[in-house]
C-alpha cells in the first residue's frame, strides 16, 4: 500500500502544486465559529457585546456543537456577515435552501 508521502513524490512539481493548492482551498472554506471570529479580528469580549451577552457565555456557545441556524445567523451578522445554508447531494450541484427563518424566541445562546 502506497501512503502519501510517497504518492505525493512521484506527482510531478506542477501536479503536486496543484493538489497543495486544492488542498489549502479546501481547508480554508472549513472553519469553526471561533476560528472565522479570529479571522475577522473580532474579539470574544467586542462580539459579546454586540449580541447582548458575557464573554463567558459567547466562550460556550463558540464550543457547542448543536445550536439553532437562527443563533448562528445573529452571530455571524454581528460581524457584518451572512448566513447561507447549503445542501450537497451525490446525484447533484449544491442547492441554497432559502426559507430557514428566525425562530421568534429560539435564539437562546447558552
Amino acid at each position: 500500500m502506497i501512503n502519501h508521502d510517497d504518492y505525493m513524490k512521484k506527482l510531478s512539481v506542477e501536479k503536486r502544486e496543484k493538489v497543495l493548492a486544492m488542498a489549502a482551498e479546501l481547508i480554508a472554506e472549513e472553519k469553526s465559529l471561533r476560528e472565522i471570529r479570529k479571522a475577522r479580528e473580532v474579539s470574544q469580549k467586542t462580539l459579546a457585546e454586540k449580541l447582548d451577552m458575557n464573554q463567558g457565555d459567547l466562550s460556550k456557545f463558540e464550543r457547542r456543537t448543536d445550536v439553532y441556524l437562527s443563533t448562528i445567523r445573529r452571530y455571524i451578522e454581528a460581524m457584518g456577515g451572512s448566513l447561507e445554508l447549503i445542501a450537497t447531494f451525490p446525484d447533484s450541484g449544491p442547492v441554497k435552501i432559502t426559507n430557514i427563518g428566525d425562530l421568534g424566541g429560539a435564539d437562546e445562546v447558552a
